[in-house]
């Protein structure tokens, strides 16, 4: 008997189901979600544009030469006007209505319009990397389009940018209970841009904000890092703060967040420095020496572990020794928490934020020259939205309750957090 051989149709990437339309079922349709119907599909756009506008001219006139009374307005001409359809204007003349007192708007043009809307589509697109020189070349086809000057589209795209560098701001962080919160900085040519990524205790990613500064100094994060605490991030149950080292980041955090945070100082930061100053040789060998030691399970085995090693290296390079030696217990919070083997993937190192840094890059790249301050954050404002619903939960994040509960015990917090009270 021949063996049965099932070949298996490769699947194709389908964006969406296609939902057909009936007439009945757009004629049935409220005003809003005709208007939102036709500026989201070209081809029904410029056929039922005109159609929108004269129904709604219909309701408040009643029908061409009918006398009847009862109407609010009467017909009164046209005018030149524009509707935008896919990020692109587009050409009508908009018929006028007035009673005997003043001109009655048409809510439809005023929708259709876009007056004072952010251009999404525009931003997508240029955000993504089709320049405001080429737009006109790059955007879909629109006959009669106008408006696609790169000045144009260039503006467009700054007043989309800036209502995202607004959200991002302004947003409130109460509500959500974080149990860590990453901090580094991301260089935009000269200027560094310090950014704040909480893990919640669902174990989900989110940008908290960012400070522009020359350099990750006391006088500029202190009062950035007051201004997460004053929209709303909640420090009563305690926080695992992740850091790189710093001297000016570690100081800030010291004095706003008091006796609320503990720090795990980057063991990647901390093994580098370390390392740097040995012979290009002896590097490979120490590294793996070092990572060997921090990946002890416990805290008594990876301390003694190191204490050894900063004993050799005593006789070897004084100044390797020192920086193994300074900030060397903070290296080891997860381990005096007791969750390093659970969560130590996860949090013994700044690479949460320094990946979502290299997607930062990815989107931002393309920027030639960084001429303003507002024009960097409006980048990185918009591109840490973008990024943000990408972001994963981090590896572990079954395992973050006992790191709440460790960090309560090591900052002597009484009590209960506020769900598992509700739970209760």
């Amino acid at each position: 008997m021949g063996s049965f051989v099932r070949r298996v149709r490769k699947r194709k990437r389908c964006l969406g189901e296609v939902r057909v339309l009936r007439r009945e079922e757009y004629q049935g349709l409220e005003l809003n979600a005709k208007v939102e119907m036709i500026r989201s599909l070209i081809p029904l756009g410029l056929m039922h544009v005109q159609m929108a506008l004269d129904e709604e001219v219909v309701a408040l006139a009643g029908p061409r030469y009918a006398r009847g009374d009862g109407a609010a307005g009467m017909r009164y001409g046209s005018n030149p006007g524009t509707v935008v359809l896919d990020g692109q204007k587009v050409a009508i003349r908009v018929p006028r209505v007035r009673s005997e007192q003043a001109e009655l708007p048409l809510r439809s043009y005023q929708g259709l319009h876009g007056t004072g809307e952010v251009n999404d589509a525009l931003l997508r697109r240029v955000f993504y990397g089709i320049s405001c020189r080429n737009y006109e070349a790059a955007a879909r086809a629109i006959p009669g389009a106008i408006g696609l000057s790169s000045s144009s589209v260039s503006r467009a795209f700054v007043e989309a940018s800036a209502a995202k560098l607004k959200e991002f701001q302004e947003r409130s962080l109460a509500g959500e209970r974080y149990v860590a919160l990453f901090l580094d900085g991301k260089s935009f040519a000269d200027a560094t841009l310090v950014i704040a990524l909480g893990v919640t205790a669902a174990g989900t990613k989110r940008f908290l904000g960012f400070v522009e500064t020359d350099t990750e100094n006391e006088k500029v994060l202190t009062p950035f890092l007051r201004s997460l605490v004053e929209r709303g991030l909640d420090l009563s149950q305690g926080l695992l703060v992740v850091i790189d080292g710093g001297k000016g980041l570690r100081a800030a955090v010291r004095q706003v967040f008091s006796k609320r945070a503990l720090v795990q100082r980057c063991m990647w930061h901390k093994r580098e420095n370390v390392v740097s100053h040995l012979p290009r040789s002896e590097q490979a060998s120490w590294r793996r020496r070092l990572q060997h030691a921090y990946d002890r399970p416990t805290y008594t085995e990876a301390k003694d572990a190191l204490t050894k090693l900063h004993r050799e290296l005593e006789d070897r390079n004084q100044s390797a020794a020192g920086s193994l030696a300074e900030g060397l217990e903070e290296t080891l919070t997860l381990h005096r928490l007791g969750v390093y083997a659970l969560l130590g993937a996860s949090f013994k190192t700044t690479n949460c934020l320094e990946s979502t840094n290299a997607m930062v890059e990815e989107r931002c790249a393309k920027v030639d020259a960084w001429k303003t301050s507002h024009q960097r954050q409006r980048w990185l404002a918009t591109a840490l939205l973008d990024i943000e619903p990408r972001l994963r939960r981090v590896k572990g994040h079954r395992h973050l309750p006992k790191l709440e509960a460790a960090l309560r015990r090591a900052l002597n917090i009484k009590g209960q957090p506020t769900q598992m009270r509700k739970a209760a």
